[in-house]
């Protein structure tokens, strides 16, 4: 399965490992999925990741090697291109233009403004409805 985690998702990870997004990524990161990275997508987690309130949170070194893990076992691919304006927030514009180009099967994400999109063109769905989706 192919799928689109925001940048949220990585960043809830790394603050609580044992949280649903930490599980979600440990599976991604595993193996048990594929998600997709791109430029800006990595931009923004390691924008996110470097803010003080994170940086203050965890040690450099365990930052470090989370990303290290992140970017190791994504599936790397250019930024989207012809990037339509359909979200609420236009920065979230670009995952959903990243799904559709490289044919995810869902974004997930615990972003409200995704989820008040109507009509996507790719599914969007909860982290927990997610990983019960993951789990056996």
């Amino acid at each position: 399965m192919l799928v689109v985690l925001d940048a949220g998702v990585f960043v809830s990870a790394v603050i609580t490992p044992g949280g649903v997004a930490g599980h979600i990524v440990t599976a991604g990161v595993e193996g048990r999925f594929e998600y997709l990275l791109c430029p800006c997508l990595v931009a923004e987690i390691t924008d996110v990741m470097a803010r003080p309130k994170i940086t203050c949170r965890l040690k450099e070194e365990d930052r470090q090697r989370f990303l290290s893990d992140v970017l190791a076992a994504g599936r790397d691919v250019n930024d989207p291109t012809g990037v339509a304006a359909v979200g609420r927030d236009p920065h979230d514009d670009y995952l959903l233009a990243l799904a559709a180009e490289h044919h995810a099967e869902r974004i997930v994400t615990g972003d409200a403004d995704l989820f008040d999109i109507i009509d996507p063109a790719v599914p969007v769905t909860r982290l927990r409805a997610f990983l019960d989706l993951l789990e056996p």
